[in-house]
């Protein structure tokens, strides 16, 4: 099978031809159709997350399974299928009550730790992989479909970990981004009051073509000004950023208002950001961190998307060969939505 390597972060993919995977106990071999490209994977070829090298990195698929191994009962050959990101052990206590992203024996990251989906075939445990509903067209719209497990499972997850609830203003940082234009069609699709923030006109605009109310240009700076402003000087009720620098985490809290809720999820790891410890009681702020989805919440997005709630944004699409292609862009955050990697 054809497969892109990184032999190292921070350099050029490697197409290689590898043996196509052989599943053990437990285990199950698809065919990739197409595999989304954003800044989760980014991170991993830039060095900016841990990760196992060489590697083959890409973790959000449109798959049909290939081959299974002994003891597997919840996939069979033919299947469509999706992944779930990380890999746990699905018998602790937070994996036991859909918290799998917090599970206590977790150990990593599907192309991170384990060689992910920018290649022709993939090898799993079997209790990754979630069917795609028969609603979803998932031949015709191959690169759509392989985004939903993260650009909007992870979003669908904030609506309901900071309680959206209709008419509240929800701003989001880095709107423009592949998670973040998707979260403002979730932020809307919840019946919030949506703004927009980000640094380029062009990524606003499209922030509007899928929901957004009301943009704020962070490139002129003073965004909590701005902010505060949008909002009648009353403040957020929910301010998402995924961005997550210190700079926009610390306008973020600066723009809540009363019983606000800051909800990170961003940043790959960036230095920590100032809170004013008096609004904070004052106002009876709440700062939380967001991770990823548990199984349910993306078997949920899934069928959102088959019932026609909202469509995955899927602005470009390249072959297996041209991914050093799409980093480049994906580098210079000039994709608006989401990049897919679709196969032959």
């Amino acid at each position: 099978m054809k497969a892109m390597v990184l032999k190292a972060p921070n350099t050029p993919f490697v197409l290689e031809d590898r043996p196509i995977p052989v599943p053990g106990p437990g285990e199950a071999v698809c065919k990739i159709l197409a595999c989304g490209a954003g800044l989760t994977i980014e991170h991993a070829r830039a060095g900016r997350a841990p990760a196992n090298f060489p590697l083959v990195i890409g973790h959000e698929i449109t798959a049909v399974i290939s081959a299974v191994g002994p003891g597997v009962d919840n996939v069979k050959e033919g299947d469509a299928v999706t992944a779930h990101f990380y890999i746990t052990c699905g018998r602790c206590k937070w994996c036991l009550i859909n918290r799998e992203t917090l599970c206590e024996s977790f150990t990593g990251y599907i192309g991170r730790q384990v060689d992910g989906a920018y290649a022709e075939y993939m090898k799993l445990p079997a209790r990754n992989y979630i069917h795609i509903p028969k609603a979803l067209d998932y031949r015709k719209n191959a690169a759509e479909v392989s985004v939903i497990c993260d650009a909007i499972a992870t979003p669908y997850k904030v609506t309901k970990r900071a309680r959206i609830a209709p008419l509240e203003n929800v701003a989001v940082i880095g709107a423009g981004g592949g998670v973040g234009i998707h979260m403002v069609a979730l932020a809307r699709w919840a019946k919030a009051r949506v703004i927009a923030v980000d640094v380029s006109a062009q990524k606003l605009g499209k922030c509007r073509d899928m929901g957004a109310h009301d943009v704020v240009d962070a490139s002129q700076g003073k965004v909590a000004e701005a902010l505060l402003e949008l909002t009648g000087g009353k403040g957020l009720d929910v301010a998402i950023d995924f961005v997550s620098s210190a700079g926009t985490l610390g306008e973020a809290v600066k723009a809540l208002g009363r019983g606000g809720r800051l909800v990170t999820l961003g940043g790959a790891g960036q230095k920590a950001f100032e809170a004013s410890q008096r609004d904070m009681v004052n106002k009876e702020l709440e700062l939380m961190g967001s991770r990823y989805c548990s199984k349910q919440e993306l078997i949920e997005s899934l069928e959102l998307v088959a019932r026609g709630d909202f469509w995955p944004l899927v602005t470009e699409t390249y072959k297996l060969e041209e991914v050093e292609k799409v980093h480049q862009r994906l580098a210079a955050g000039a994709i608006t939505g989401r990049a897919a990697v679709v196969m032959d």
